[in-house]
């Protein structure tokens, strides 16, 4: 019975192994408030200056409109405001991050507002944590992992979880 329960953990931990090397990686890093955050640089397709938003009615408040990204219209969404985090006046250092995210098996373009983005950093499997358990009530599932990095914990973000499937598919109708 106790090599049985020894040889669960260690499959246990062995999978958390695998996990971890499968999240290590580069990662374009960038800050909301004081907060860091990253976003594996796959799911990244270009990082743009501020320009103009054009607001669309009846969205959520998190859902900032639409912008002209060189012919193509693509919704762009505040991340500050997704997070519940206080709304801020936008500087010369805010910037949208234009990613891809999966919506089933098709993608979706979108534009996410960030205060400033930081650097490309390669994070590596063993500077990566679990996800913190906050209980039940608070939904994390968008959070890959925690990466401690120096003197510093950035959050990994899974962007394809930042907005539920639905949330991402009635996105997707609007525009």
């Amino acid at each position: 019975m106790l090599n049985e329960n020894i040889e669960a953990v260690d499959k246990a931990q062995e999978g958390q192994k695998v996990a971890k090397k499968a999240l290590a990686g580069k990662y374009l890093t960038f800050k909301l408030g004081e907060e860091e955050y990253a976003i594996g640089i796959l799911k990244v397709k270009e990082i743009i200056g501020m320009m103009p938003i054009t607001p669309i009615p009846q969205t959520p408040p998190y859902v900032k409109g639409v912008i002209n990204l060189r012919g193509k219209v693509i919704p762009v969404i505040d991340l500050r405001l997704r997070f519940g985090m206080e709304e801020a006046e936008y500087t010369d250092r805010t910037c949208i991050i234009v990613v891809e995210v999966s919506l089933g098996s098709e993608s979706v373009i979108m534009g996410i507002v960030v205060d400033a983005v930081s650097e490309v950093s390669q994070i590596k499997a063993e500077e990566i944590e679990d996800t913190p358990s906050f209980g039940t009530t608070l939904d994390t599932s968008y959070i890959l992992g925690m990466a401690k990095t120096d003197d510093s914990v950035k959050i990994l973000l899974d962007i394809d979880k930042i907005l539920s499937e639905e949330e991402l598919a009635q996105l997707d109708r609007t525009f």
